[in-house]
């Protein structure tokens, strides 16, 4: 076990009471938007919060945001659209299933799964359907242009909506969950229901590679700011595999920070800089400097009050992040 946190910045935490489980955070530049198990949206900019009734009588299940808009999709069918200034409304609609995994693009893009579809519309509305042998669990837009990689049942597929051309299926044995691309885009990782990550490589042969040895399943993944780190939940400590090589992780080690006796439920790189935050299912939210393993306490460990969300905004000067008995906050970095 490390030693206890040097410093802390509990006192740069502003509290934000959102009075449901926290199920995704999205930035709209200032703001700072809470998707909550109610389907409600708590807006918090400027110490005050604001309301939207997204997906009334649902819940949030999935939320992202492209800076100027933060989607959600619900167990309402949904796909709603929610702006800073509170006002919502419905991009997308589908009867008899639940939408729990979503995609969005900075070109204005977005794709959601329904059913065993994967449903794309670009940035002029325009709408295409992949059918798919089961169902998408994770969705992700390449990090340039308009690819979209979907993790389903016995390994993901690569699909360009706006090309005639057949998708391309990685293979591998298994129920893929959590898709992401790495951000120079020759990798594409998966969590996968088994307790372990599967990823390729697709630059120069498409070939596999497995993280494995976790003792719970990862449902938190994030890539350092240059790419060459990629920080996962699922253990009693960030587990960091290292992307510096065309290799990718495959024969080295991983790296371990923020070891404590609770396991990491979130994970999310600073964007700018060298430094991870770390949630646990005991509460506590850590900043570990990379360069030397500092830790910085943000949030002290609350029983039943798990971090379930964690998101920078976009210039890494703030950290919002949500808990599963409604808790949530702001961290303003010190200057």
């Amino acid at each position: 076990m490390t030693a206890g946190p040097a410093s802390s910045l509990t006192q740069h935490v502003l509290a934000v009471d959102t009075n449901a489980h926290v199920t995704a955070i999205g930035w709209l530049k200032g703001t700072a938007a809470f998707g909550l198990g109610d389907g409600t949206i708590v807006l918090a900019r400027d110490g005050e919060t604001q309301r939207v009734e997204a997906h009334p009588g649902a819940g949030v299940l999935v939320g992202l945001s492209d800076g100027a808009r933060f989607l959600t999709g619900g167990d309402d069918g949904r796909v709603a659209v929610t702006h800073a200034d509170g006002s919502s409304g419905t991009l997308a609609e589908t009867k008899g299933a639940w939408i729990d995994s979503l995609a969005i693009s900075k070109t204005g893009a977005f794709a959601y799964g329904a059913g065993k579809r994967a449903i794309a519309i670009d940035d002029k509305g325009r709408e295409k359907i992949l059918e798919l042998a089961s169902a998408p669990r994770g969705l992700a837009f390449a990090p340039k242009g308009y690819r979209l990689a979907i993790a389903h049942y016995n390994g993901a597929t690569l699909w360009f909506p706006n090309v005639e051309a057949k998708p391309e299926l990685l293979d591998w044995k298994g129920s893929h969950l959590d898709i992401v691309w790495s951000p120079d885009a020759r990798f594409i990782v998966t969590s996968m229901q088994e307790n372990a990550l599967h990823g390729w490589r697709l630059v120069p042969d498409k070939g596999n590679m497995r993280m494995s040895g976790y003792p719970s399943k990862t449902r938190s993944v994030s890539w350092s700011s240059d790419g060459k780190w990629l920080a996962t939940s699922g253990a009693e400590a960030a587990i960091l595999w290292p992307f510096d090589s065309k290799e990718g992780p495959m024969g080295k080690q991983p790296r371990e920070c923020g070891v404590r006796p609770a396991k990491v439920t979130r994970v999310a790189f600073h964007p700018n800089t060298f430094v991870l935050a770390v949630g646990y299912e005991d509460g506590c939210i850590l900043l570990i400097r990379m360069v030397d393993a500092a830790e910085l306490l943000v949030r002290q460990a609350l029983k039943g009050s798990g971090v379930t969300a964690m998101e920078w905004d976009a210039g890494g000067k703030r950290l919002a992040f949500g808990c599963e008995d409604g808790q949530a906050g702001l961290l303003t970095l010190p200057t």
